[in-house]
């Protein structure tokens, strides 16, 4: 059983609700001027994030986003499950409109979600995309269109952009 403080949600989206344009800036800001050891902060910040927020408790990735599939995970899953790739596709999931017409969930939450306990019943296989969610600590450059999204999904992602701009308003 965790100790870490599960996630409410609603808390959560009614924090974002009234912070993510000035989480906004102040990535839009990092990203045309970052200040000297970024990196290093952001890897520092990241450690305390995965202290103090249970993904198990939220899964509002899972809930509300879709992964998109690569080739090798439609490979790698459809085996899995026994199936041909096409087979995978039809059953589970939709292309892209416009884009890059990526392969993504038809529904959500996620078909391999369980909703009981926020566990992926394909983790051990899961996307690639999945795997790497929420895409922390990337270095900033090149990231901060990724983490504009996540902030708002995200406890994680919330919890560290909130730590930087803490962190930089003290230099």
């Amino acid at each position: 059983m965790s100790k870490l403080k599960p996630v409410n949600l609603r808390s959560f989206r009614k924090k974002v609700s009234h912070t993510k344009s000035s989480f906004r800036r102040f990535l839009t800001k990092l990203e045309k001027d970052p200040p000297k050891g970024l990196n290093g902060l952001t890897v520092k910040l990241e450690k305390e994030v995965w202290s103090e927020v249970d993904c198990l408790s939220c899964a509002n990735c899972c809930k509300t986003m879709t992964p998109t599939f690569t080739p090798a995970d439609l490979k790698r899953i459809s085996t899995h499950f026994g199936q041909t790739v096409a087979e995978f596709k039809a059953k589970w999931l939709h292309k892209e409109r416009g884009g890059d017409g990526d392969w993504m969930n038809k529904k959500q939450p996620c078909q391999f979600l369980n909703l009981k306990d926020n566990k992926c019943s394909i983790y051990e296989i899961r996307p690639a995309d999945c795997a790497g969610f929420p895409h922390l600590p990337k270095k900033l450059k090149g990231y901060v269109h990724v983490h504009k999204q996540n902030i708002e999904y995200c406890p994680a992602a919330y919890k560290l952009v909130e730590k930087m701009m803490n962190s930089l308003s003290l230099i």
